[in-house]
């Protein structure tokens, strides 16, 4: 092999073993017991392997580089988890670098393949994808990873979210007080628990005042605001249609009430609506939005210091942060 092709997925390859096993014993962390060590270095030597990365820098965090994965930077949302994440970065010394997705699976990936850890102490991530393989794979190698609001079930490590399932309690709960029977919700893609939970949330409230739970009332798709417009032109297509529509994030919410709107109908008196996120584009429409305020400063302060800890601590314990989010009311429930 040459030097520069040889990399740990080759040593564990030849000695059998995980790849997260060579990682670490070359490191040297005390959960590989000696002689495993000692193969691992063993093999190393003869294969001239020549690490891709320091990671004895990586754990003190020489480099002072954080990169961070995220869907977008227009959403407010996200700008909002930055400007948290700044703040703890900046006070520690640390630079910070973005990487775009578009929410798409592929860019996503092919960013992971493609990044320089050699110049990034840690990574944190809002994730496109439902696969989580290319993320575990950079904690194998013993990079950091935290994530934050879309977060990866199966990779154990730190996660920072809002409370989705009670703020989805909450949201629903809200049209149910304000008198509406017939509630849909317009959520965001399968398989990202985030959707899961603001299902769930929604679902739970339907039982508990016994109010039918329809199939064709929950309706899957993207986050933008042309989703949210084409899940209304959906609902309203059926012959029985909701009197009150509880949407994922506020801009799916504007676009429902923009297709509410082209058809004339009354947004607050005949059918009304919910957002979550709070946005500020939430006050400037007309009705104005209720919507679920998310913490998203605080989730990108708290996100930020996890990884620091992973950063400086070798044998940190992962943390699952949940921070509570709060009903605001507007003109969009009111009959």
């Amino acid at each position: 092999m040459q030097n520069r092709s040889v990399t740990i997925k080759d040593i564990a390859k030849m000695l059998n073993i995980s790849v997260a096993t060579v990682s670490r014993a070359l490191r040297d962390t005390y959960d590989v017991n000696a002689e495993t060590r000692q193969k691992v270095l063993d093999m190393a030597r003869q294969l001239n392997y020549k690490p891709n990365f320091n990671a004895t820098g990586l754990a003190k965090g020489s480099t002072h580089n954080i990169g961070i994965v995220l869907p977008f930077i227009t959403n407010y949302y996200f700008s909002t988890v930055i400007t948290g994440i700044q703040e703890i970065a900046y006070e520690n010394g640390f630079n910070i670098t973005l990487y775009l997705t578009n929410d798409s699976e592929e860019r996503e990936l092919s960013i992971i393949e493609n990044l320089s850890v050699s110049s990034l102490d840690g990574l944190l991530v809002s994730t496109s994808s439902l696969s989580s393989v290319h993320f575990q794979e950079l904690i194998d190698m013993g990079i950091p990873v935290v994530f934050f609001d879309r977060v990866a079930k199966e990779v154990v490590t730190s996660k920072v979210m809002q409370d989705d399932f009670n703020g989805a309690v909450e949201a629903t709960e809200h049209l149910v007080k304000n008198g509406y029977r017939n509630i849909a919700h317009i959520t965001g893609p399968r398989g990202l628990i985030l959707t899961e939970k603001r299902v769930q949330g929604y679902l739970s409230v339907l039982e508990k005042y016994q109010y039918p739970v329809r199939e064709e009332w929950i309706v899957y798709s993207g986050f933008s605001q042309e989703s949210g417009e084409g899940d209304v032109n959906h609902l309203l297509q059926s012959a029985d249609m909701p009197d009150a529509i509880f949407a994922s994030n506020d801009r799916k919410a504007v676009g429902a009430m923009q297709a509410l709107k082209k058809r004339g109908i009354a947004i607050g008196s005949e059918i009304g609506v919910i957002g979550f996120t709070n946005d500020p584009i939430s006050t400037i429409i007309s009705p104005t939005l209720s919507t679920i305020a998310e913490p998203a400063f605080d989730i990108g302060k708290k996100s930020c210091e996890l990884l620091l800890k992973h950063i400086t601590k070798k044998n940190f314990i992962p943390e699952e942060v949940i921070l509570p989010c709060r009903l605001i009311e507007r003109e969009s429930t009111r009959r």
